[in-house]
């Protein structure tokens, strides 16, 4: 074992050389394999700290990416838990590494972090690096805190056992609507939730914290019956109302932040995954207790990185949905409420004078491009797929026209067979000659994380049950196909909207895209007190046949 972690300290320094120590290095030596459900003990030299950790794979369809993300548990020698200073940052024992592989600016995230801390807000800190992993160099990583609760993250107060009435009962509890696995308790919101050509209208919430075998069954009530009436509250008739309407549940300014927040990214996930909530304690005397809006958290695909769920396009909106996910609804109905609006539009023009200029965010990406400047070309050494020729390019680009194509085509077909005229064959599913150079049909995201069952695609009544495709999404450039009798599937224009030469030309995509997507808000938000109306959609329930059920318990997340 020492022979090892020597041989991989030889290696790491090695490459640090190579990188000319332009970012601090993370390296860990394993033991075992590692996996997606159960964390396996490993070692772990940075500069500040060198030391055990608990180690698994993260994620859901980013675990069949090259570059994999991690979670990472800091603990002693007996396998305990313990706090720890990691690249400077606050003291904590739980991390995540995580990789930007399809984000090629790889900055996505820890933009989108920053600037929810710019605007007041606890968000989660990061820290460039670059990962060695058992004398293998893995590229460049985000380390950053997970959303837990503690002092110096979510700071809310600890749920005990024996809270279980009175004002101790009120909270702290964090929430998120995700994917979910079996140590979290859940609960169905009663309000549909909205999108075209959902498979499902049903919006999932978890209880992230406390987890369930700590969590008691009057806490849960407590928690879901808040949920419950905050959502029933919006849709009222009086939802409005200053004494009675949701003002008296929810803290205003946060989820009037999250809005601001969540549309500028125009997040394919925005407030339909990774939606984190949280509800502080009542205090002594009767105030507080409200449901807060955040942290954020994965945008990975947010800032036009993404071809589903109108990401691209800088002039959509993000709470009037999309055809992968169900989106809250209670969104779409604050929207309606004037002072809400005019909430929205008070305070964005004040963030436009500040973190949210134009210069303020091109700054901080400056600044971020040039701390990789030094070991990118590594990363992309490492990743040769991430970037293509121009000629691959212009390749790519027609077959983005004409996957959109398909998709437009596929999504009237579904429509025609959920009006019964049964355009799809009678089968479910379109003749396999339907579709150009032996491609899938379009569809979207790979909702809840799942690919379909390897035995064969399911049957489809209502869409692909429990993970399987959704639609309306596309395979974006480099879909699956076939070639020479080989199966090709390019797995970064799985979700790309589009792909790049260099690492500048990507930096040169994100700040116009930012400008663009400004643009696109000023003029709307500035209407929000005046003749701006939200496209309205009805609330529909709609249930999958075979419901998605949650993962087995340890099972990945985003």
């Amino acid at each position: 074992m020492y022979l090892l972690l020597l041989l991989t300290y030889m290696v790491a320094f090695s490459l640090d050389a190579h990188a000319q120590n332009s970012l601090p290095t993370i390296t860990i030596t394993t033991s075992e394999p590692l996996n997606a459900q159960q964390k396996v003990t490993a070692h772990l030299k940075a500069e500040d700290y060198i030391g055990y950790i608990g180690i698994k794979l993260r994620g859901n369809s980013s675990l069949s990416f090259n570059q994999k993300k991690y979670t990472l548990e800091t603990r002693d020698a007996n396998g305990k838990e313990i706090d720890v200073h990691l690249l400077g940052l606050p003291p904590h024992s739980d991390w995540v590494l995580l990789a930007p592989y399809n984000d090629i600016s790889m900055i996505r995230d820890p933009l989108a972090f920053q600037l929810w801390r710019d605007m007041g807000h606890w968000g989660p800190r990061t820290v460039m690096c670059e990962l060695i992993m058992d004398g293998k160099y893995l590229g460049i990583y985000i380390l950053s805190e997970a959303i837990k609760r503690g002092k110096d993250r979510v700071d809310i107060s600890k749920l005990k056992k024996r809270d279980i009435s009175g004002r101790e009962l009120t909270g702290g509890y964090l929430l998120r609507i995700d994917t979910f696995d079996d140590d979290e308790a859940t609960f169905t919101s009663k309000i549909p939730g909205i999108g075209e050509g959902n498979m499902s209208s049903e919006v999932i919430w978890s209880c992230f914290y406390p987890k369930k075998k700590k969590l008691q069954p009057e806490q849960l009530t407590y928690i879901q019956n808040y949920v419950d009436t905050v959502e029933q509250v919006i849709q009222s008739d009086d939802f409005a109302d200053p004494v009675k309407g949701y003002a008296r549940y929810i803290d205003v300014p946060s989820f009037v932040d999250y809005f601001i927040h969540t549309e500028l990214s125009l997040n394919a996930d925005g407030y339909k995954r990774s939606a984190y909530f949280y509800k502080e304690r009542r205090q002594e005397d009767g105030t507080g207790g409200k449901l807060f809006a955040g942290p954020v958290w994965d945008y990975n695909l947010a800032y036009g990185n993404a071809n589903f769920a109108n990401a691209n396009n800088p002039e959509a909106w993000c709470f009037e949905g999309a055809s992968n996910n169900p989106t809250p609804a209670m969104w779409q109905r604050l929207l309606q409420d004037p002072m809400f609006r005019k909430a929205v539009k008070v305070r964005y023009q004040q963030l436009r004078k500040s973190v949210l200029s134009n210069d303020s965010i091109n700054a901080y990406i400056d600044r971020q491009a040039a701390l990789l400047a030094k070991a990118k070309d590594h990363h992309f050494e490492t990743y040769p797929e991430l970037l293509v020729s121009e000629e691959r390019k212009q390749e790519l680009a027609q077959q983005q026209k004409q996957m959109e194509e398909m998709r437009k085509q596929f999504e009237k077909m579904m429509k025609e067979n959920a009006q019964g005229k049964d355009s799809l064959g009678g089968g479910g599913f379109p003749p396999m000659g339907a579709f150009p150079q032996g491609g899938f049909p379009p569809m979207g995201e790979f909702p809840q994380g799942g690919f379909p069952p390897m035995g064969g695609l399911p049957q489809m009544v209502e869409g692909f049950p429990q993970g399987g495709f959704p639609f309306g999404g596309g395979f974006p450039m480099g879909a699956p196909g076939t070639g020479d009798g080989q199966f090709q599937f390019d797995v970064i224009g799985m979700f790309a909207a589009y792909r790049v030469s260099s690492y500048e030309e990507e930096i040169e995509i994100l700040k116009k895209w930012l400008s663009d997507r400004l643009l696109f808000l000023d003029r709307n938000i500035a209407r929000f007190d005046s003749d701006w109306q939200p496209r309205i959609q009805p609330l529909v329930e709609k249930k999958m046949k075979f419901p998605f059920g949650g993962f087995p318990a340890g099972a990945p997340k985003q």
